[in-house]
């Protein structure tokens, strides 16, 4: 009997990294290096990886500098227990989730899944149409996919350009570089790239 958690043939998955505070394990981005080491682990074979940047927490204030990246990963794990893996990864990295947009160690953010809609698309569109006082505190109860806000976040597009430039966005067919071209000029400025 087949494994549930696994599916039968490989499936890509996007998956950006965050952190801002350090850890046991060193800065933020040494944390995330580290986190990336434990992907093949859990069945999640890195095909592509960007570079390392340098933006703004968000919202506005709400605490250091984030370090950036994003990776593209091939997997026979299905979207939940991809899911579950990175929770895995961010908890061996020391995170605990106790305050939504706090500070992070490591934050592993499931962005697409081949080009599923999960759960269903009138459950997208509510989340993707939340308003930011709510984005604050509420959370899904489910894996919503391909994440709500992506066209919304440059921290997310500027890595995710670098690995999959012409993913198209399942909902609104708009490439992740359209998307990228739609954000204001003064959000980009603020990202940078972290030297090797």
């Amino acid at each position: 009997m087949q494994d549930p958690k696994h599916v039968k043939c490989k499936h890509y998955c996007l998956i950006t990294l965050g952190a801002n505070l350090p850890s046991a394990t060193g800065t933020a981005l040494q944390t995330l290096e580290k986190a990336l080491e434990l992907f093949l682990s859990e069945s999640l074979q890195i095909r592509r990886i960007s570079e390392w940047f340098s933006t703004p927490a968000f919202p506005a204030g709400s605490g250091p500098d984030f370090v950036n990246g994003a990776v593209m990963v091939e997997t026979s794990l299905a979207p939940d227990a991809v899911l579950a893996a990175l929770h895995r990864i961010e908890a061996a990295m020391g995170r605990t989730r106790e305050n939504r947009w706090e500070p992070r160690l490591c934050d592993l953010d499931l962005i697409a899944y081949d080009d599923i809609i999960t759960p269903d698309l009138e459950t997208f569109e509510r989340w993707k149409a939340l308003d930011l006082s709510y984005q604050k505190t509420m959370t899904p109860d489910q894996l919503v996919l391909p994440h709500p806000r992506i066209q919304d976040r440059s921290f997310v597009l500027v890595p995710l350009n670098e690995i999959a430039p012409d993913w198209v966005h399942p909902v609104t067919g708009i490439t992740v570089s359209e998307m990228l071209a739609a954000i204001p000029t003064a959000d980009l400025a603020e990202i940078t790239v972290i030297p090797a």
